[in-house]
């Protein structure tokens, strides 16, 4: 009779599996854009989205362990004090040590979760001196893009003397193989790899939200207001994102999409915008 499973089959899978995952360790595909019935969140690009993912897990894990604890209990009291199994009921009014214990653990359990917490909330507002800052306004229905560290001329009317250019929706028609249908932009906003990153938001008209779920990022654009945040991304890629604020009728139609360089490439990038202006 031959052997239907050994182990040394189950070495040999895992060996070609390991093989397998390490000579395709630089092709790895990152999910930067929405997916069908993805629950997930997408890969993570900057360290504070990283960190969000993280809390979300940990945070996941202990109230894992709350509601089996919570469902153990149930059921032990539905099983052990059931009318047939105990003839004679007991008569507990007070136990100042259980009280003590299931009033102090839940205060323990919430202080192990609001460390973590504030300190990512504290990350997320922290400002750096940033090497590149962009300047991001919403208008309706698409998003302009300033670079105001690159001037060319203090008189000049383009921009107050930086780069700007507008981002609008790329339309059926002239998507290429590849492209993403109301995601994809006929200008994207380019930003280096490895550099910290200010983005400030503002609006021209109502309020929009920048978001793009795989740089951590979410932030208001509120006419007459600039808010600020910082990024710095870790890989090379394009980040889609939308407008996340209910902004009228076209609110659908306003992605954006953020192509992460290198710097050198960011070099280039950044002297053919200033040979256009």
């Amino acid at each position: 009779m031959t052997k239907l499973f050994s182990f040394k089959h189950l070495y040999n899978f895992l060996f070609a599996g390991l093989l397998a995952l390490a000579l395709n360790l630089n092709s790895i595909s990152y999910c930067d854009f929405p997916t069908n019935w993805n629950i997930g969140f997408q890969d993570p690009a900057t360290p504070l989205m990283e960190g969000i993912i993280a809390l979300h897990s940990d945070i996941w894990a202990i109230m894992l362990f709350v509601a089996v604890f919570v469902l153990y209990i149930l059921c032990s009291i539905l099983l052990k004090f059931d009318n047939n199994a105990v003839q004679k009921p007991y008569k507990v009014h007070h136990n100042s040590m259980l009280e003590i214990v299931w009033t102090t653990l839940p205060a323990l359990l919430l202080c192990v979760i609001a460390i973590p917490s504030f300190t990512l909330l504290y990350s997320l507002d922290e400002i750096v001196d940033p090497t590149v800052t962009v300047k991001c306004i919403g208008k309706q229905w698409y998003w302009t893009y300033e670079y105001s560290d690159y001037a060319v001329d203090d008189d000049s009317s383009k921009a107050g003397g930086g780069i700007m250019f507008d981002s609008y929706l790329l339309q059926d028609d002239d998507l290429q193989e590849g492209q993403l249908r109301l995601l994809e932009v006929d200008n994207r906003l380019v930003l280096p790899v490895n550099s910290h990153i200010r983005l400030l938001t503002s609006s021209a008209d109502v309020i929009h939200s920048f978001a793009v779920p795989s740089l951590g990022v979410k932030l208001d654009a509120i006419p007459g207001r600039l808010n600020q945040t910082s990024l710095l991304i870790k890989r090379e890629g394009c980040f889609y994102g939308q407008c996340s604020e209910l902004c009228g009728a076209s609110h659908a139609l306003m992605p954006i999409c953020v192509e992460s360089v290198s710097a050198e490439e960011y070099i280039n990038w950044i002297n053919a915008k200033l040979d256009e202006v």
